[in-house]
């Protein structure tokens, strides 16, 4: 088990064997599409994902010539939300803008 210690008559036990587990990532990408304004998705890299206005810029141009641009890594609670918050407004704004997670 683990080491055990008495102080003040109460007997403490401490275990050895404790894990911690990280969870489990997910990658969340947007998806190029031909009606989305490179503007709309540089909002949304900046207010949804939290990048700056050079690194929305550089992702927004990899998703427009690559078709698909890599947001960020997050747990899955997370990510599920980012996704959620990206359809929302895109769709809120009239796009078509999509987005999707993949497990790491």
């Amino acid at each position: 088990m683990g080491k055990q210690k008495t102080e003040g008559g109460v007997d403490t036990v401490t275990r050895d064997d404790t894990k911690i587990h990280k969870p489990k990532l997910y990658k969340v990408f947007l998806i190029n599409d031909d009606y989305t304004t490179m503007d709309f998705v540089v909002s949304v890299l900046e207010s949804i994902f939290k990048k700056s206005p050079a690194e929305a810029l550089q992702i927004m141009l990899h998703v427009h010539q690559r078709g698909q641009g890599l947001c960020g890594v997050y747990p899955r609670e997370i990510a599920e939300a980012k996704v959620h918050q990206v359809h929302e407004r895109a769709r809120a704004e009239g796009h078509p803008l999509r987005c999707q997670m993949n497990e790491e």
